[in-house]
């Protein structure tokens, strides 16, 4: 391409949402070194502070979406909605991108629409196994919809393109081995390691479940890296000052996530589009409890891709008192059962995902 290539993404609320669009740049801009890019979102959304924070330019739109708590603060959406879409218009012609890319959330909506609308090629990327409603709606309009899982319902089937979620480039290339990751962290590398990741905030459902089962972590010498998150953490370590935790790290953030991946032996966690696109990657056995209040209860849907092919094992947020425990034994004491799990776990495993994804998109534009 001759002429500087211009780019609009779009894409936020959470972290889901804003890392592969960040991602999906990158890539371009390792090709383009001078290519424009400028992201869309949400005010007042934390997509305001990590898309400058990535050296990204970003303006901010008034949207929001609808409040189920409180059905009479959605009386003002509207007004919102077709503010946010003249707002969206204006940024979209004075900047004139040659292509967009949506990753969901809020702000993707009304730029996605509007730059449909004045004929400029939108592409989608949808993280999780159930459709978004805003790229729902936009993928009609849409060249093409990058997804993490081969079948997703709600998008035109001819339009997608399984190739995986983006992650973090240091999950891809800092894998290491087990036991000198053992080591690295502490460590016994002989002793079976499980790794509990409940997010950045924690999982209150997690840390109760760990708490109830410190005994038989202590009396099977299994050995637990535990990340609480900051909303339990001080109350974690006061609770088990008098409990034997030689082998088990409490720890309230986990910053070299790849050395914690590499250490484990078994990971339970959440089930977010992105923590299990990094899972995938990481291919260790992995018991997944999805949080049961995101949109359309999204993370069962992912949960349950990897479960039927024999990927992952699930327990749900309400059966975790009784299913939990005996759900990780079966899986701690079945060395075959692991190795099938981190051989099926290949299927979703998309390392390449950002580089294929951005591929496809110059393969169309062109």
């Amino acid at each position: 391409m001759n002429k500087k290539l211009k780019i609009i993404l779009s894409g936020g609320g959470t972290g889901g949402h804003i890392f592969p669009a960040i991602a999906i740049a990158d890539e371009i801009k390792k090709r383009f070194p001078d290519a424009e890019f400028l992201f869309i979102g949400a005010n007042g959304k934390m997509e305001m502070e990590k898309v400058p924070q990535a050296g990204y330019k970003i303006e901010g739109i008034d949207i929001a979406g609808i409040d189920r708590g409180n059905l009479l603060s959605n009386l003002g959406l509207p007004f919102k909605i077709l503010k946010s879409l003249s707002r969206s218009k204006k940024i979209i012609k004075n900047f004139a991108p040659d292509f967009a890319v949506g990753t969901g959330g809020f702000a993707s909506g009304p730029a996605l629409y509007e730059a449909s609308k004045m004929g400029i090629p939108i592409f989608i990327q949808e993280q999780n196994a159930h459709a978004g409603v805003t790229n729902k709606i936009l993928s009609k309009k849409a060249k093409a919809v990058f997804t993490a899982y081969p079948k997703v319902e709600g998008f035109p089937a001819e339009k997608i393109k399984f190739l995986g979620n983006p992650i973090r480039s240091t999950i891809v290339s800092g894998m290491q081995e087990t036991a000198i990751a053992k080591e690295k962290m502490g460590l016994n590398k002989d002793k079976l390691t499980i790794l509990s990741v409940g997010g950045s905030l924690g999982s209150r459902t997690l840390n109760n479940a760990w708490k109830s089962h410190l005994n038989e972590i202590v009396n099977k010498d299994y050995q637990l890296i535990w990340q609480t998150g900051k909303l339990d953490y001080k109350d974690i370590l006061e609770e088990t000052k008098n409990v034997d935790t030689r082998n088990i790290q409490i720890l309230e953030f986990i910053k070299d996530m790849e050395l914690a991946y590499s250490a484990a032996d078994i990971i339970v966690s959440r089930a977010g589009a992105i923590a299990i696109s990094e899972l995938a990657v990481a291919q260790k056995p992995v018991l997944l409890v999805p949080f049961p209040f995101a949109a359309e209860d999204h993370q069962t849907k992912n949960a349950l891709n990897l479960v039927e092919k024999n990927a992952a094992r699930m327990v749900k947020d309400s059966e975790m008192q009784e299913k939990f425990w005996n759900t990780l034994s079966e899986i701690c004491g079945n060395e075959s059962v692991r190795k099938e799990m981190s051989d099926n776990l290949k299927y979703f495993a998309k390392p390449d995902a950002a580089k294929e994804i951005v591929d496809e998109i110059f393969k169309i534009i062109r």
